[in-house]
């Protein structure tokens, strides 16, 4: 049985949603947390949701994004300082904002600064490093250029997502592209991309027979139970998926209200928890709490998916 992982998202895997899911829905081996990012120092924000006393209890795994060597090291110097001794290192990020940058897959074309990168790895053998990478920002062949660096590198993982950067989440995953990664690293390699089902997992496993892991970021939001479900070995009714997509989202809605300020800022975090959930739920009652305008036409609209 292959462990899964959750994978990060900007904006929904939050430590809070982090520490809600793992207590109520379980399942995974453990989370990654959406990259830590450098602007002009370490931002605050990212540094509370790496705060060990918020992840306590569940296997998290910090995630950093960089655009060179000396950016690498200051967030690994912070990561490290608060403790942890696990640091993945972004390089599939598809986002304009970053690519531009050279962060995310923006780093795949530059096997240099990337080489320089693993050099920077290998000064802190007491650090386990891991990648979660695409296949390259523009085509495969600038992944495949990477391999051998991969496989020299200190790095104790790769995770694939076998799609392009400037695919972004477009057209499906290239499973011969990964297939090729798969061939050729010598790492342990995890796949990452469009699992929705135990079927799709059990599939991966079979083609794939030496893969270390599957990482799930869109599918666990969208069914919290999966991991579990896979790990068990069957598949969970409609009243145990309703019953901890609500005490779901009464933890985080407690949280909310406890945290933050006003109806707005409640409402867009709960629309977050709720983005991924559309196939799982009504259609209508679904759209009503996407456009409440306020916390008691959205507690009405959630009260009729308890029903």
């Amino acid at each position: 049985m292959l462990p899964v992982y959750f994978a990060p998202l900007q904006g929904y895997t939050d430590h809070i949603y982090r520490q809600i899911h793992a207590r109520i829905a379980g399942g995974a081996e453990a989370y990654y947390t959406p990259f830590v990012r450098w602007e002009k120092g370490v931002r605050n924000k990212d540094l509370r949701d790496i705060q060990p006393s918020r992840c306590e209890g569940v296997a998290t795994i910090p995630q950093v994004i960089a655009r060179n060597r000396d950016e690498f090291a200051l967030l690994c110097d912070t990561v490290q300082e608060m403790g942890w001794t696990r640091i993945d290192l972004n390089m599939g990020c598809p986002f304009p904002m970053q690519t531009h940058a050279g962060r995310g897959s923006g780093l795949l074309p530059h096997a240099d600064i990337v080489e320089d990168i693993f050099r920077e790895m290998e000064r802190r053998p007491e650090v386990e490093f891991s990648v979660k990478m695409r296949i390259g920002l523009n085509d495969e062949s600038e992944g495949l250029t990477l391999v051998p660096l991969l496989n020299q590198s200190p790095v104790a993982s790769v995770c694939i997502h076998p799609r392009t950067g400037i695919q972004q989440y477009k057209g499906r995953p290239s499973m011969e592209s990964f297939a090729l990664f798969y061939q050729e690293i010598t790492k342990p390699i995890l796949f990452n991309g469009d699992i929705l089902t135990v079927s799709q997992i059990d599939e991966l496993e079979e083609a794939f027979p030496n893969l270390k892991g599957v990482m799930i970021g869109r599918g666990l939001l969208a069914r919290p139970l999966l991991a579990r479900e896979y790990r068990e070995g069957s598949p969970c009714s409609d009243a145990e998926h309703r019953s901890a997509r609500m005490e779901m989202h009464r933890l985080m809605f407690q949280y909310c209200e406890q945290n933050l300020q006003g109806d707005s800022q409640i409402l867009s975090r709960m629309r977050a928890f709720w983005q991924y959930q559309e196939p799982m739920l009504d259609r209508k009652i679904f759209k009503r709490i996407m456009k409440c305008g306020n916390l008691r036409n959205y507690l009405a609209a959630v009260e009729e998916l308890a029903k």
